[in-house]
């Protein structure tokens, strides 16, 4: 049976707005931080690690009348072969495929052969405005003008914006350049989504974000996180997971002297988390070596990467 909607129901969907928006880029752009800006909110985990984004993870921002769903991708990977690296980068194309606009990130005044790689894999009739980011790290700013004009020649941008996504302005503006490549549709979400990933996946991030940041460059990024126990009791939330590494020597780098690494990533999660989660959480983590992992094809798929 269906169902006529109410003429309340027609005037409120009129003239609304929704789309998805794909921000892709090679590694270390600052991808995950534009999207956490957009958004308003951190969904999205960073750190100076390469890779630290593994997953197509979907931030929704609604002003007004517009509805902009954001999909992150991970950086495309030129360098290595391994069975994780082509699954992040079958993870970028899929991404594209269905989108409205696409947001390609560079750093501002730089564009280097890996931007130039993935610049390639852009459909051609897709609206692509060119995000030149980190616009407060350049020095001299009448650097940008030839640096612009030769970014125009190498493809038809449907936009133009230097920025820093760590400027509240230059965010909102933004959302604006984009608003007209939402097409007139209604919203895909509730009005105060945010994400669409659950609190699991969420949690697995937090705790692999904070495993980069506190291991820096010691630790290889062939690392990963499983969720083993996720439980809701009322306000509060019980989380076992475990920390995947390819050796033992690695494992040995997570734990710390005295096991004080693992607590030191175990308490900044949760401080984390609490927030986030809007409860309390009880944290329990441990340290597996699952060697060659990333390189089987099995173990990923039973580890979550699609």
């Amino acid at each position: 049976m269906t169902t006529t909607p109410s003429t309340a129901e027609q005037e409120d969907v009129a003239g609304r707005r929704c789309g998805l928006i794909a921000i892709v880029g090679r590694p270390n752009v600052g991808k995950s931080t534009l999207l956490n800006a957009l958004v308003g909110q951190k969904i999205s985990i960073t750190s100076r690690k390469a890779q630290t984004t593994r997953h197509r993870i979907t931030g929704i921002r609604t002003v007004g009348l517009a509805q902009y769903v954001f999909v992150d991708t991970p950086g495309f990977q030129m360098k290595h072969a391994a069975a994780l690296n082509r699954t992040l980068n079958r993870t970028v194309l899929s991404s594209l495929g269905d989108v409205d606009a696409v947001l390609f990130v560079v750093e501002a005044g730089r564009f280097g052969l890996d931007d130039a790689k993935v610049l390639s894999l852009l459909p051609p009739d897709m609206p692509v405005v060119l995000v030149a980011n980190k616009l407060d790290a350049v020095t001299r700013r009448t650097d940008m003008l030839p640096w612009l004009k030769s970014m125009q020649e190498r493809h038809a941008f449907a936009e133009y914006f230097p920025m820093s996504a760590r400027k509240a302005t230059d965010v909102e503006r933004l959302l604006t350049i984009l608003q007209p490549f939402l097409p007139e549709q209604d919203w895909f979400h509730e009005e105060d989504a945010l994400t669409d990933r659950s609190e699991r996946f969420l949690a697995s991030e937090i705790i692999r974000e904070k495993l980069f940041r506190l291991t820096g460059d010691e630790l290889p990024y062939t690392s990963t996180v499983v969720i083993d126990k996720f439980e809701e009791e009322g306000a509060l939330r019980r989380i076992a997971a475990t920390i995947v590494v390819e050796r033992d020597a690695h494992k040995g780098m997570v734990i710390g002297e005295g096991g004080e690494r693992l607590k030191r990533i175990g308490s900044e999660a949760r401080q984390e988390l609490e927030p986030l989660l809007d409860a309390r959480v009880f944290l329990e983590l441990w340290v597996k070596v699952r060697s060659g992992w990333a390189d089987d094809e099995q173990h990923l798929r039973s580890y979550g990467y699609e």
